[in-house]
């Protein structure tokens, strides 16, 4: 790894059967994720993705660069919420070398430029 250095990775589109399935896996049935109707109930317009669900494509983006075991600490602060039907897309940048460790900032964005979740890692080098 080389400051500068960034990997990106395109999440796949959030559909409506992905946030079913999400929340059938995580547990999280929150109405604000499945149910347009409840949504709409409390003016939110229509239902929107798990933050966590974000979180979980930063995560692939990182096991996808580096082996897991190399991962020493991973943080996001949630910026915005993610629209059903939304692409978001990720990407980690080196920032510095300390060390041992590379420590990156990491982003998912939406196609319009909206930062939904911001946030770090640090990675074992060797």
């Amino acid at each position: 790894m080389i400051v500068g250095e960034t990997h990106g990775l395109a999440a796949p589109r959030i559909t409506r059967s992905t946030l079913a399935l999400y929340a059938g896996a995580s547990g999280d049935h929150n109405p604000v994720h499945i149910d347009t109707d409840a949504c709409r109930a409390v003016g939110i317009p229509d239902v929107f993705a798990h933050g966590m669900l974000s979180m979980a494509y930063l995560g692939r983006l990182l096991t996808d660069w580096v082996p897991q075991e190399r991962i020493r600490a991973y943080d996001v602060r949630f910026t915005a919420i993610t629209p059903v039907n939304d692409t978001p897309v990720c990407t980690g940048t080196v920032t510095r070398i300390q060390g041992d460790c590379a420590h990156l900032d990491l982003k998912v964005a939406l196609p319009d430029g909206t930062v939904t979740l911001t946030g770090s890692a640090v990675i074992a080098l060797g």
